[in-house]
């Protein structure tokens, strides 16, 4: 056998893989050998088969099974051996004139190349945010809180403070709907007036046109369509069912040791400082995630190179489960070519700088991400051996495995980004974060 390799240019190349007889004649004779000890003919006994007649039978596609196995096998050890840093998979070249019946078989496959290029990390300074819990949010947090720990109140009268219940109605859109609701949320003093004083069994018209303050608010309440809250202008009669007030919780010690258990927390002081530390780092994931996303894009702008284009929308081709048409080809190869190179570009930086992960460290990520997840619901202290089953379970899912390891790995790039990168960094709250990066108000 003779494997040999013919660049056509950088990024092109093409393997000659010549096959004669001597190569696969021994596997082809032992096969058959095989065959014909349980060959089971009319005529003959079982192993008594004449080889001639078992030749004639299976000879001709045992040969062809073992030259292919054998090409596979060769092509495979010769790109590792001569460590080809290819993209794609070889792609076998037609040859109009091969035939199976002759004794020695060329076979060719075009490869595309990956490109030499070097990375750049400072070519821009790129905008890092580092986001911060304002005396504002933690306010509004220890005020949930104390709702959401608060006792329920019923009420004869509606006053400022106060949730009302009730059943909104109209005919003509099909809306009937029981809903709860905050006076406060209401849009307009005239609006709320209608039910400072109002009692169970009132029956209060309004106008569905700028009823809240947050039109989704409209859309939970009526129980109609994102669209048609923005829309919606009719008149709906509510029936007064219930009136209730939360009285909220005091800020004592009993309060505190139902949050935090393990007695961390002993004053107001450290409350705001607890919720000041866990809003903070639930911030700093999404900052990373977008230093990340922005990473990316000015890395796959400023790091330039060729890539064997002909080639991989050629592969494109015939790489899914559907073949695509060269059109469809091409269009697939525009969508995925900027992923193909921050790719090719993520792989230099982790091999340049020795980034990677063992399965030792994935066990201990699953770990760390599953205690996360029990203490969601209460479970501080899980065992050591019932993490380990978890995740054991867990990463025995492809799916699940290959999930946790991008997501470990992007951690690994942005630690590595950070010490080896200079950034612009600004401080933002967490509302001016969302409404700059993302163009969205963080209250919507």
């Amino acid at each position: 056998m003779n494997i040999t390799k013919e660049n056509v240019d950088a990024l092109n190349a093409i393997v000659k893989v010549d096959i004669v007889a001597e190569d696969y004649q021994d596997k082809v004779t032992k096969v058959l050998n095989d065959y014909r000890k349980t060959a089971t003919i009319p005529g003959f006994r079982k192993g008594h088969v004449p080889m001639g007649m078992v030749k004639k039978q299976y000879g001709k596609a045992v040969m062809i099974d073992e030259v292919n196995k054998l090409l596979q096998e060769s092509l495979n050890k010769f790109l590792v051996e001569e460590k080809l840093d290819i993209l794609g998979n070889p792609l076998p070249k037609v040859n109009d004139e091969f035939s199976w019946d002759a004794e020695q078989f060329s076979f060719e496959f075009e490869l595309g190349l990956a490109p030499e290029f070097n990375v750049d990390l400072n070519a821009e300074t790129v905008k890092q945010y580092n986001i911060v819990a304002t005396e504002e949010l933690i306010e509004k947090e220890v005020e949930n809180i104390q709702t959401r720990y608060g006792k329920l109140i019923s009420l004869e009268a509606g006053e400022e403070q106060a949730s009302i219940t009730g059943t909104f109605v109209n005919e003509e859109k099909g809306i009937d709907k029981k809903a709860t609701f905050a006076i406060a949320e209401l849009n307009g003093d005239a609006n709320r007036g209608m039910f400072i004083g109002a009692k169970v069994g009132d029956v209060v018209t309004l106008a569905s046109k700028e009823l809240f303050e947050d039109a989704h608010k409209l859309q939970n309440v009526l129980g109609v369509s994102h669209d048609e809250a923005h829309d919606l202008d009719v008149e709906v009669q509510l029936t007064v069912e219930e009136i209730n007030k939360t009285e909220k919780a005091e800020l004592d010690q009993e309060l505190f040791d139902k949050l935090f258990a393990d007695g961390s927390v002993k004053n107001v002081t450290e409350l705001k400082e607890k919720i000041k530390e866990d809003a903070e780092k639930q911030f700093q994931q999404q900052a990373d995630q977008q230093l990340l996303n922005a990473v990316t894009e000015s890395l796959v702008a400023n790091t330039s190179f060729d890539l064997p284009k002909e080639f991989l929308q050629k592969w494109l081709q015939t790489a899914g489960e559907k073949e695509l048409t060269a059109e469809e080809a091409v269009a697939e190869y525009e969508k995925s070519e900027k992923g193909l190179r921050y790719q090719l570009i993520e792989g230099k930086i982790m091999k340049d700088n020795d980034i990677k992960i063992d399965y030792a460290e994935l066990v201990e990520y699953a770990k760390g991400f599953i205690k996360a997840q029990m203490a969601q619901f209460g479970n501080m202290n899980p065992e050591e051996k019932e993490l380990d089953d978890i995740a054991g379970r867990i990463l025995s899912n492809q799916e699940e495995a290959r999930r946790l390891q991008e997501q470990l790995v992007s951690q690994k790039l942005v630690s590595f980004f950070k010490d080896n990168m200079t950034f612009d960094t600004k401080e933002v709250s967490y509302e001016d974060f969302i409404k700059e990066v993302y163009n969205v108000d963080a209250n919507q």
